[in-house]
């Protein structure tokens, strides 16, 4: 029964991460924590995200945009090494209150989605902003869909958008799971429960694709900001004594 929970969690969240671009955490995170415990969490969803990363790519591959991905994944290798290293000495959960209150503020600069664009954007720019999420994730532990601003602005949005993320990222969560089966964090059950859920969200590419195309333009927008949005609140909450913290 716990596999179909979890196979159904990433089903779930895979057609959320496909259409808002981002924020199937929100669901496969807390389903995992419950049924697997918190310290599978990582391992778990890294597993099922290289598995329905995998599967995402095929699906959206004529739809990639491959200059992109030659300017970010550089530069995503980059700053997530250097956020590493400096969150072992200094991380700063502060910066997800910055980046949630960012992430929330998007509902007003594109006005749901009746915006197309708030600056024009050169590819070339994927290369030094993917490098400071990279760091930010590092220092802070994570750094919500905030890209999706570079992407909205290059125009570069529905399969394009999946398939380019994808082709950025696949390789970061696969160096990841190399690292946990290294260090032995990979026990036989976390590989069924990440099996599970990856194959569950392995399954909702090819839907998530189809309703992608049907898709208006302005709809997808604001898709994507509400999503952005809703993962900025999660942040903040998730910062929560340290904001109240600040007021006693």
């Amino acid at each position: 029964m716990f596999y179909i929970f979890l196979a159904l969690a990433g089903f779930m969240a895979w057609i959320v991460s496909t259409i808002g671009g981002g924020g199937g955490a929100l669901i496969l995170v807390p389903v995992v924590g419950f049924l697997a415990g918190a310290q599978a969490v990582a391992p778990v969803v890294t597993l099922a995200t290289v598995i329905a990363g995998g599967g995402r790519l095929l699906a959206f591959w004529r739809s990639v945009e491959w200059r992109v991905v030659r300017w970010a994944l550089p530069g995503g290798v980059i700053g997530g090494a250097i956020g590493a290293v400096l969150f072992s000495v200094a991380p700063a959960p502060w910066l997800q209150i910055l980046i949630g209150l960012f992430l929330i503020s998007t509902v007003a600069q594109y006005r749901l989605g009746r915006v197309e664009r708030t600056f024009r954007v050169r590819y070339w720019l994927f290369l030094p902003a993917q490098a400071v999420v990279g760091l930010i994730s590092g220092l802070a532990g994570a750094s919500g869909p905030i890209l999706n601003v570079l992407y909205l602005n290059a125009k570069i949005t529905k399969g394009r958008m999946a398939g380019t993320k994808t082709a950025v990222s696949l390789p970061m969560h696969a160096v990841k799971l190399a690292a946990y089966a290294a260090f032995g964090a990979m026990s036989g059950q976390i590989w069924l429960f990440g099996l599970a859920a990856g194959l569950g969200a392995f399954s909702a590419n090819w839907l998530a694709r189809a309703w992608l195309e049907r898709m208006p333009e302005i709809q997808f927008r604001g898709v994507v900001i509400a999503v952005m949005a809703v993962c900025g609140a999660v942040m903040i909450w998730d910062q929560r004594a340290l904001v109240a913290g600040l007021f006693q």
